[in-house]
């Protein structure tokens, strides 16, 4: 039997990548004002900033698109996708949103108020964003290995039960709901036991808090259960993942990234006590609640990506690429987040800059040197997305300096990866002479996006 594990598609479109030189790069990255995000997309040749919507979809949602009813209320494309959703997550009520971050904000809105306080293994940028935005404390209980790179654990997305009983405790009277990060996008793509979501829906149920999980890699955190956990061997993937969203009493899920799509969000509720409430958002922010800011033939596509997107076949080889990455930077000795996990490989920026001061945000630095060293675009997931500049000047850092390189679904060939690898191991070998950065201009949330920075 070969040993090569081929990708499970044939191309049937392509687009063109249009190749820069270094010193095109290093014009463009000086434009942008040192900040990846504010880069033209035609000026990058491979993009792994994310994988929210910027996949390729199937012939067969392709076909769906001509389906779409545009209708505003009443759409037929709604109630297919809302029986789509209803089979896959065993929830009553379904509520579309044009994106995960809209899901968020409409769902927080009605359910959270300033004061309270969120317990989650890690809240990623847009979810701590529109919690922060409300006044809310969000925060990441994640167990102990989440936070050490190299540490092997089968499951580093799981919540620290201990903790989260502690805060419960503590803080139970300003804890309106728990949540969970399937699979655990800030501390690498880490999954969640279907062990630890048990415990923890019990611990939250215990002391009588709603459970809200964040769902939108479902699907690779079930495929990292049928493959790690024991007792789930033999388990289909719909099968894991229905157990999956059992334990949760409602989810918010981006369907940009497992939904397959290029666009869509939507919440799951399993009751109707906040469905009024957060209906009534909805139609304030995003639109009616049959269409809720996404076009009928969006809708339609979603129907179909969210079936795709749990194809074994599918998923065996989406783990297997980002292993396959992590087995050539291994080589090379670049230091990432162990084990790899389901829809990037996160580079530890410390151990590629081990004399660069946090204070000139080592992961931002490396995430510049590999656009200009190989017109490679991933993100910082470190001190600039989630430090903090108090209003006395001074710097707060994030516990990890990573660069996440987020893997588009069915777009990239195996070819592009060891390019990539060998830009990557360029860069490490040349890693004395990047430049850190510092920032010049931020808004007060989420910096990230459109911070300006100079180099030191």
């Amino acid at each position: 039997m070969p040993k090569t594990l081929i990708e499970p598609f044939r191309i049937k479109s392509v687009e063109p990548i249009r190749m820069t030189t270094r010193a095109d790069r290093e014009r463009l990255l000086d434009e942008a004002k040192l900040n990846v995000f504010k880069l033209r997309a035609e000026d990058v040749l491979i993009d792994w900033l994310t994988d929210s919507g910027t996949g390729a979809m199937s012939s067969r949602q392709w076909g769906a698109i001509m389906e779409g009813d545009e209708s505003y209320a009443g759409a037929r494309s709604y109630y297919r996708l809302e029986k789509a959703i209803q089979d896959i997550t065993g929830m009553a009520h379904f509520v579309p949103t044009h994106q995960g971050r809209a899901a968020e904000k409409v769902l927080f809105s009605a359910i959270a108020k300033d004061g309270d306080v969120v317990p989650n293994n890690c809240h990623f940028d847009t979810t701590r964003g529109n919690l922060e935005f409300l006044g809310v404390t969000a925060l990441d209980l994640v167990i102990a290995e989440g936070l050490q790179p190299a540490a092997l654990h089968p499951f580093k997305g799981n919540i620290d039960l201990e903790r989260a009983e502690e805060v419960l405790k503590k803080d139970g009277d300003r804890i309106p709901f728990g949540m969970l990060t399937i699979t655990n996008n800030t501390g690498g793509g880490q999954p969640v036991s279907m062990a630890n979501i048990r415990a923890y829906a019990q611990l939250l149920k215990k002391y009588g808090k709603p459970f809200i999980m964040d769902v939108c890699r479902f699907s690779e955190n079930a495929m990292f259960i049928k493959m790690r956990e024991p007792g789930y061997e033999g388990a289909s993937i719909p099968e894991i993942v229905r157990e999956m969203f059992s334990y949760a009493d409602g989810a918010t899920m981006s369907a940009k990234k497992d939904g397959m799509v290029n666009i869509g969000g939507f919440i799951v509720l399993r009751t109707d006590e906040w469905l009024d409430a957060v209906r009534n958002n909805l139609i304030m922010m995003e639109g009616f609640p049959t269409y809720g800011g996404m076009a009928g033939r969006d809708l339609e596509a979603l129907a179909v990506g969210l079936y795709e997107g749990m194809d074994e076949d599918y998923l065996r080889y989406r783990l297997r690429t980002a292993e396959y990455l992590g087995e050539k930077l291994d080589a090379a000795g670049v230091g990432f987040v162990r084990p790899t996990g389901g829809h990037a490989v996160y580079i530890d920026a410390k151990s590629v800059l081990p004399d660069m001061p946090v204070e000139h945000y080592p992961a931002w630095a490396l995430c510049n040197a590999l656009y200009l060293e190989g017109g490679i675009r991933g993100v910082e997931i470190g001190s600039v997305m989630f430090g903090k500049r108090g209003d006395d000047g001074r710097e707060t850092f994030h516990s990890m300096e990573l660069v996440r390189l987020a893997f588009p679904r069915r777009m990239y060939t195996q070819s592009h990866f060891d390019y990539a690898a060998e830009v990557i191991a360029e860069v490490k070998d040349k890693a004395a002479s990047i430049r850190g950065v510092r920032i010049t201009k931020q808004p007060k949330f989420l910096r990230h996006f459109t911070c300006e920075c100079a180099w030191v």
